[in-house]
């Protein structure tokens, strides 16, 4: 199963004490672990591939994607946009969420992958 995040975007400032970040946020209903297979698409350089990680059956993983260290030390740029592409080896629910605190107004942004 493989789902597509076409919109990501790690903000590079935050205010107050809450920190921008984002999250793949999977949910793994099976009575299996999900194995999954990370991507990350840029405009203007070569993709990252093959980052894995793992849901435990029947729970949910909230994956920071600038937490280096839950994508296998893989350091995402901060302030570019780009995309992913989540495969698992079994059936998963994805959505990505957004907290962005650059400004005093702060956003909060989610959204379903899309299953493909």
């Amino acid at each position: 199963m493989t789902w597509l995040i076409p919109d990501a975007y790690i903000p590079d400032r935050s205010t107050g004490d809450l920190p921008s970040h984002e999250a793949i946020c999977v949910l793994n209903t099976t009575t299996s672990d999900a194995r999954l297979e990370l991507a990350f698409y840029f405009e203007d350089r070569d993709p990252i591939v093959g980052v894995t990680t793992v849901v435990p059956a029947e729970r949910t993983r909230h994956i920071r994607t600038g937490d280096h260290a839950a994508l296998g030390g893989v350091e995402l740029p901060k302030a570019v946009p780009f995309a992913i592409r989540v495969r698992s080896d079994v059936q998963v629910t994805v959505q990505y969420s957004r907290l962005d605190t650059s400004q005093e107004a702060l956003a909060l942004m989610t959204t379903m992958g899309h299953p493909s």
